[in-house]
């Protein structure tokens, strides 16, 4: 998945964050497909069941007919067309969610090969606070934090101070 590039730095953010707002006694319904941060979460006590792979800007069932307490959506919903859509029905009282955020001297991410791992949103802060509270989510917590690069260029330079993950943790209204 991400050959020599593991996202250590990323993960390692995200289980701290994760930690301090979910009781492992809580069950997590991760959007997405098994993945090495579900299985983070797995490995650390956590509780953590993950969609089939099904289109979520389609397909709503997973989370309307889910009962866990907590659903995490970890860098997915830049992938959705609309996820307004999924975000409001989700019967969960609690998300964590991260995205990337739009950087002003990079493009979206696309893969040439693989459909499904293309970025239809890279949002600012402020743009993915409005998705929340317009699904019935208010945010009570939030993160963010850098990606730099051992690359040499102005590009990698500009990714040692500007935020790039931006996490937050919700609750329904």
């Amino acid at each position: 998945m991400y050959d020599d590039n593991f996202p250590t730095k990323r993960y390692n953010l995200t289980l701290d964050f994760v930690k301090q707002h979910i009781s492992k006694s809580e069950k997590i319904l991760d959007l997405g497909v098994k993945n090495p941060l579900s299985e983070l979460l797995k490995s650390n006590g956590f509780s953590v069941a993950n969609t089939n792979g099904e289109d979520l800007d389609l397909d709503y069932s997973c989370v309307q007919n889910s009962s866990v307490e907590v659903v995490t959506a970890f860098e997915i919903l830049e992938h959705l067309v609309s996820p307004f859509t999924i975000l409001k029905e989700i019967k969960a009282k609690k998300l964590i969610a991260s995205v990337p955020l739009n950087l002003w001297f990079s493009s979206a991410y696309r893969s040439k090969t693989d459909p499904r791992d293309r970025h239809f949103h890279e949002f600012e802060d402020w743009q993915f606070d409005w998705l929340l509270d317009k699904a019935g989510w208010q945010i009570t917590d939030r993160k963010k934090w850098t990606n730099p690069t051992k690359k040499i260029g102005i590009r990698p330079i500009f990714r040692y101070f500007t935020p790039r993950y931006y996490i937050i943790y919700a609750e329904r209204k």
